[in-house]
């Protein structure tokens, strides 16, 4: 079959297509043969071997797929390594069924992108009603949702940021209340003001850095952080317990890979998110769509802020 392979840790340049043997399910695995693999940020960390967990060479990389079993079920499952490529293994544990009514992209982009929004809004940033928060990277795969998600959730005022006017406008046609410019020099200032000239209660940040640092600075008195990525690369300035202490706020992380140690967790999410892109009630930006031998430009794009929403490669290309 065809599969992106890494054969050694770098940019978007270490993305080589190429002929590798059939993988091989076995006892409780999947073989699914790829209708589309999904493009996530958390891939470029990955050929880098930034990401949270440690990877070795040769790598097929990619951690979801959607496509069909060999008994005929249409599924989307969450892989650790290998969705880019025609075929993969999968546990059955973190395979889905895909209800007729969701399309492969809306089912990529659920699985990773939309859970992610979900657990960080209601398990993380405990996000309650009347309350406003502030979603970074509002035109990305997991911002475009959260915005959604998060005004389902009764949010008071959703203060969405994001790169470019176009971005911004987008953010507001998903719900956001106002959208500000993602690097202007005083965010702090910029939050509040977007507030009301209040304090904000929740921030869901994946950036890192500066970002980070003045996020934190624009917190209210129990305000909550809620940490799930550091796309900048830099890391924020380290917070001690006494300055969480003298301003009653809270940082939490949060990876995906853990919702599946809770029992039932991960089925009740998708669950309600199947539902509400069924009915109308949450829209998937489709950010675009990669041939497979195109892996390193999606990489590139991505990497240069140049992307929205969710990315997906088509295997058979």
């Amino acid at each position: 079959m065809r599969a992106i392979v890494v054969t050694e840790f770098g940019g978007p340049e270490v993305l080589i297509p190429t002929e590798v043997p059939d993988p091989v399910a076995g006892e409780g695995q999947l073989l699914v043969t790829a209708d589309r693999a999904g493009i996530n940020y958390a891939d470029t960390h990955q050929v880098e071997d930034t990401y949270l967990s440690r990877t070795k060479l040769p790598l097929i990389p990619g951690g979801e797929v959607v496509g069909r079993t060999a008994d005929g079920r249409r599924v989307v499952a969450l892989v650790d390594a290998g969705g880019y490529a025609e075929r993969a293994v999968v546990d059955r544990r973190s395979a889905f069924d895909v209800p007729d009514g969701v399309d492969d992209v809306s089912a990529l982009a659920l699985v990773v992108q939309g859970a992610t929004a979900w657990l960080l809004l209601h398990h993380t940033a405990r996000l309650q009603p009347g309350e406003s928060v502030v979603v970074h990277a509002a035109a990305g795969g997991v911002g475009s949702l959260a915005v959604q998600l998060a005004r389902t959730a009764g949010a008071g005022r959703v203060i969405a940021t994001a790169s470019t006017p176009e971005k911004r406008q987008l953010a507001l046609s998903l719900g956001a209340d106002i959208a500000i410019d993602a690097d202007v020099e005083d965010l702090t200032g910029a939050l509040r003001s977007a507030n009301g000239g209040k304090p904000v209660d929740a921030v869901l940040d994946m950036t890192g850095g500066a970002t980070t640092d003045q996020s934190l600075g624009a917190l209210a008195p129990f305000g909550r952080l809620a940490f799930y990525g550091m796309a900048s690369r830099a890391a924020p300035t380290p917070v001690s317990p006494a300055s969480l202490l003298a301003h009653s706020t809270s940082i939490s992380g949060m990876w995906l890979p853990h919702a599946f140690r809770v029992p039932d967790l991960m089925p009740r999410v998708l669950a309600e998110l199947f539902e509400l892109v069924s009915s109308g009630s949450l829209r998937i930006i489709a950010g675009g769509e990669y041939p497979l031998a195109d892996a390193r430009r999606a990489h590139e794009d991505l990497r240069a802020r140049r992307t929205v929403g969710k990315l997906v490669l088509d295997p058979s290309r």
